[in-house]
């Protein structure tokens, strides 16, 4: 297990936009390139996705937990995949035009050898935010 804040990103986006956008599972699913996308809510802030991404050339399940706090931020939990286990937080802090993203967590993995860890997990959230922020973009865009 591994605990990472990574801290000091920026959505080119404002907050509200930033949550208009959580809230668009067709465009938010598609932005992350995956497949056989479904979505079941558990309360009225939480709900459970499932989903396949593409790990590596391989197409992986994936299930998650997720709990949105309207504007602080959203808790997600990882049950499935390479990162099950793991538990984060994505808190936003609107900056006028921009939001700002901080990410806190203890991400585990049982398929992840220790010290390869943190550098996937690092790479995830990269690669998590370049798609979100895209994705955004394009959305302000089209305003």
């Amino acid at each position: 297990m591994v605990h990472i804040k990574d801290e000091g990103s920026q959505f080119d986006a404002p907050l509200d936009t930033v949550w208009k956008y959580l809230q668009m599972p067709e465009d938010h699913n598609r932005a992350h390139k995956s497949r056989n996308y479904k979505q079941r809510p558990l309360t009225e802030n939480s709900m459970e996705l499932s989903w396949e991404a593409n790990v590596g050339g391989n197409w992986v399940p994936m299930r998650t937990r997720v709990t949105a706090l309207p504007p602080v931020g959203i808790a997600i939990e990882m049950l499935e995949g390479p990162m099950g286990g793991s538990k984060f937080f994505n808190l936003y802090t609107p900056m006028g035009g921009k939001t700002g993203v901080t990410v806190i967590g203890e991400f585990a993995s049982k398929t992840i050898p220790a010290p390869q860890l943190e550098p996937a997990v690092r790479a995830f959230l990269e690669q998590a935010y370049s798609e979100d922020n895209a994705a955004l973009k394009a959305m302000g865009a089209k305003k």
